[in-house]
């Protein structure tokens, strides 16, 4: 990528409408493919991947079109700042319809009344559960999950909750984005964090006067190396789903099953996954990052050994997930500690400067943006304590999320891991479980806030709030495309308000037509909900006390986050980085082995031919990443919409 920094004397490349219509266009027409592959065939997870695999081939589309339209009408090409534009909005707006936001959201709305038996006594949460929250006709219900007579949606019956909903999301996104407009001089044009995600859309969509047919990206041989590595890999995963006897890779190779006698069996899980882009992106990450991600992560395992033949057995050991949850909240405190400068500086020209305008390169104007992230923050906390959550609770549950998404959105933009999933998800809920035990979320039995709390699992237990990766990329984006900071603040909002309504639309269709239980996947998370509401259930009759091991292994990953940043501020070439511990106890099984493998490659690269080699090969690691993208995902995406058995064989889940 170009220099990071202001670049006040280069030209300014405004949106265009022509852009702005044509993303909202292609994002309805990626709906049809999230409805069919996902939703109906569910062969494959495109909406998981990030970026997400259909604003990947929308960009490779256009990019192959874009020559083609120059010849018919000089009107018809696209320039770099439309396909950029277009790449961003599609990533946003269709990531919304992914498996773990509106569908999870449609799991856990209806879960309560329609599983509701007299033995699981749900109806202690559905009676919770507000009109303006949650459908609660039976026939609406029954249609969801069983199909409906005429196949017809009862739009009268779903409007009113889901723009509710809405309102709650954009809100969410908001206050998310208030907060990404605070840092984003302090991360982009102070710190320069490398943004190793963008690499690919910008060298994809090519220099803004393009004579060649294509960028030079796509005329690269080492690109074309690393491309083809990644689409064989996926090619004979591909024959052996038509032919079980084509020998194949597979995904991933389970090194923890040659471990199944005590002690040693506690070192699982300990999987191998074969992922093409994390290794493709991963090539572009600190060695620091990369080895402190396998160091740590294998590093656990041996603390699950040696707790094991200590006699320590209990499930769960040593809580990865938990000491995840605690580092993340360290690096969050952290994270606004040492921005703190820029902070006072933003917070003084906001109110005590004049703040009408937003000052060169940012989105919003600091007062805004200040006033924006509070107002948001307190609509969301009313929000909560109008559908009948304890106001402490709200506060508490919703800056926890808010820390989590905030930490993911610098890993996001410092290390560019590919991974949807990379924070402790469900520990912002069950956090309050943990310290806190069920008594003071349910005093004297009533479970009216642990009711609303269950539907608000989807901003713990999903990813929405992770989407906020996005935002830090957009800004980073704009001032790599040149795009005004408002028009592109303008364009992130608008994906999110674009895309919730479409992905309404891609499932409920389905839903109603063939029935939820009916469907492969039936809807992603109804198991979630369920075993929400039974928790709930079992709290009235036992209440839990507070988690004291867990809590002990939160503060624990508070304790050594903290330690290893301050070790980093004393030694400038301290090797183990604070955000590899973070990522790896939050989902270490997926990413060490990538990890680990990219940074033998570079420790090889660097001793024999330096910087120089390294820069010639970044190339063939996009490539990489590019192919599995494509194979995997758009080709056999694509392939995947026609529901055959064939298609099953071989699921691809990006997360």
């Amino acid at each position: 990528m170009p220099e990071s920094g202001p670049q006040p004397s280069s030209p300014v490349n405004r949106l265009t409408l022509r852009s702005l219509l044509l993303a909202v266009l292609l994002t309805w027409l990626c709906g049809f493919w999230v409805r069919q592959a996902e939703i109906v065939a569910l062969t494959c997870q495109v909406t998981e991947s990030v970026p997400a695999v259909p604003a990947v081939g929308v960009l490779v589309l256009l990019v192959l079109l874009n020559p083609l339209g120059a010849r018919l009408h000089r009107w018809l090409r696209l320039s770099r700042t439309e396909l950029l534009a277009v790449y961003l909005f599609v990533a946003i707006a269709v990531s919304v319809a992914g498996c773990a936001i509106v569908r999870f959201l449609l799991a856990l709305l209806p879960s309560a009344f329609y599983f509701a038996t007299p033995e699981n006594q749900f109806n202690l949460v559905s009676r919770w559960l507000p009109a303006w929250l949650a459908p609660h006709s039976d026939p609406v219900i029954l249609g969801l999950f069983e199909g409906a007579d005429d196949g017809r949606v009862p739009w009268g019956a779903w409007v009113g909750p889901l723009a509710v909903w809405s309102v709650f999301f954009l809100a969410v996104w908001w206050t998310m984005f208030c907060g990404i407009a605070l840092v984003r001089r302090q991360w982009i044009e102070k710190e320069r964090l490398t943004f190793p995600l963008l690499y690919l859309p910008l060298e994809m969509a090519g220099e803004e006067r393009q004579e060649s047919a294509l960028p030079e990206f796509f005329r690269n041989p080492v690109m074309w190396i690393g491309f083809g590595l990644a689409a064989g890999y996926n090619l004979l995963n591909i024959l052996k789903a038509f032919n079980p006897a084509v020998v194949a890779p597979g995904k991933y190779f389970d090194l923890g099953s040659l471990f199944t006698e005590r002690p040693l069996d506690a070192i699982r899980p300990l999987v191998l996954h074969y992922r093409p882009e994390m290794i493709g992106f991963g090539y572009l990450v600190s060695t620091e990052v990369s080895f402190s991600v396998w160091f740590f992560y294998l590093l656990g395992r041996a603390e699950a050994v040696f707790g094991r033949i200590a006699g320590y057995d209990q499930a769960g050991f040593p809580f990865e997930q938990e000491q995840s949850m605690g580092a993340y909240l360290a690096l969050a405190f952290f994270l606004v500690w040492l921005g703190r400068q820029h902070l006072s500086q933003a917070f003084g020209q906001a109110f005590l400067g004049k703040a009408a305008e937003a000052p060169r390169g940012e989105p919003l104007s600091y007062r805004l943006a200040f006033l924006g992230l509070l107002a948001g923050f307190l609509f969301l906390c009313w929000f909560c304590w109008y559908a009948g959550m304890a106001l402490w609770v709200a506060v508490v549950y919703l800056g926890l999320v808010f820390a989590v998404a905030l930490v993911y959105a610098r890993i996001r933009a410092e290390t560019g891991a590919p991974l949807m999933w990379l924070f402790p998800y469900y520990q912002q809920k069950k956090a309050l479980l943990y310290v806190f035990g069920s008594a003071p979320l349910a005093p004297g039995g009533n479970v009216q806030t642990l009711s609303i709390l269950s539907l608000l699992t989807f901003l713990s237990r999903g990813y929405f709030p992770a989407l906020i990766g996005y935002q830090i990329e957009g800004l980073k984006l704009s001032q790599e495309a040149r795009i005004p900071p408002r028009q592109m603040a303008l364009l992130i909002l608008a994906a999110v308000a674009v895309g919730l309504p479409i992905a309404y639309y891609s499932h409920l269709i389905p839903y109603y037509y063939h029935g939820a239980g009916t469907l492969r996947g039936g809807i992603w998370g109804t198991g979630l909900a369920t075993s929400e509401f039974t928790e709930i259930v079992t709290f009235v009759k036992t209440p839990r006390p507070p988690d004291v091991p867990r809590t002990a292994a939160m503060g624990t990953g508070f304790a050594l986050a903290s330690a290893l940043m301050v070790l980093r501020m004393v030694f400038l070439r301290f090797p183990l980085h604070p955000l590899g511990f973070a990522m790896c106890t939050a989902y270490g099984s997926l990413v060490w082995w990538s990890f680990f493998a990219v940074w033998l490659t570079k420790i090889a690269v660097f001793k024999l031919g330096g910087v120089s080699l390294y820069k010639k090969l970044v190339p063939g690691f996009l490539g990489l990443a590019l192919g599995h993208f494509f194979t995997a995902g758009i080709v056999w995406g694509l392939l995947g919409m026609a529901e055959g058995e064939v298609f099953q064989r071989y699921g691809v889940w990006f997360g």
